[in-house]
């Protein structure tokens, strides 16, 4: 049997909005029974901030984007996409997601396994149906404060019981690392690094760090829908990641005692 691997990915901040489609079913979302609530009362305030004048120094868009909060005024009424297709930016481009929905079998696991964090659902499955909107994860609302902050008590029992015992590979972000990290023996938390080396001399990347994990989530997805074997190890993970385009070299380090360790991808 092939283990799961839950993968952990941020939203992207490049996003295709729906023209058509149907409107948002809270009761229909991943884990809708625990989560609902805590999204309306999101959505509510969200909706209520992005109506003033401060909506989009609030949000942090710039002066291109800021008609865009306008988007979190009519959530409720919007036409929804799955969020593999809403989410266009370099990281999902990567990892392809379109391409594993494209039969109901690989679909079958391409929902299973990619989790995204949101500012403003919490957690999604990739085929989740939802509105184009605009709420990072490190915003910080009048009330509710830092998005991030109000979705870590909220998540933590929750992907604490849902990610046990497996092998997760995180893609996320800072920010949306902060809203859960999994308590101490829970799972093992394989956080995914990208670096360059130059000269002796190694270099985090930004835009490289997202292209190289969609590429690895992508990778993990495709193992998983042949059954090319169990993925239950880091170092099974590592394997996978030994393959990835301008990929010179995979390293894991060691765990810490909440068990999680650090695989880096350095990039030729």
């Amino acid at each position: 049997m092939i283990a799961d691997v839950p993968i952990l990915l941020p939203p992207s901040e490049g996003k295709t909005t729906p023209q058509e489609g149907p409107v948002l079913d809270l009761s229909a979302l991943a884990f809708a029974a625990e989560l609902t609530a805590a999204r309306q009362t999101v959505m509510a305030e969200l909706a209520q901030v992005s109506a003033t004048d401060q909506a989009a120094q609030v949000l942090g868009l710039g002066p291109r984007s800021a008609a865009d909060a306008a988007l979190n005024t009519v959530l409720p009424t919007a036409p929804c996409a799955p969020a593999y297709r809403l989410y266009t930016g370099v990281l999902f481009e990567a990892a392809g997601l379109a391409q594993h929905f494209a039969s109901a079998l690989t679909a079958q696991v391409a929902n299973r396994e990619v989790l995204v964090l949101s500012g403003l659902w919490g957690v999604l499955r990739s085929g989740d149906l939802v509105p184009d909107h605009r709420a990072a994860m490190g915003v910080r609302l009048p009330r509710l404060g830092r998005l991030a902050g109000f979705w870590r008590p909220q998540l933590a029992g929750l992907l604490d019981r849902h990610c046990a015992d497996q092998v997760v590979v995180d893609c996320r972000s800072a920010d949306y690392a902060a809203a859960w990290q999994p308590s101490q023996g829970v799972c093992e938390l394989l956080r995914v690094r990208v670096v360059t080396e130059q000269d002796g001399r190694r270099k985090v990347v930004s835009h490289h760090a997202k292209h190289s994990r969609g590429l690895l989530a992508g990778a993990l997805l495709t193992a998983l829908e042949r059954g090319e074997g169990a993925l239950d190890s880091p170092q099974a993970v590592a394997q996978v990641a030994t393959g990835l385009e301008a990929v010179s070299g995979v390293e894991l380090g060691r765990p810490d005692r909440q068990g999680r360790q650090d695989l880096t991808l350095v990039l030729a």
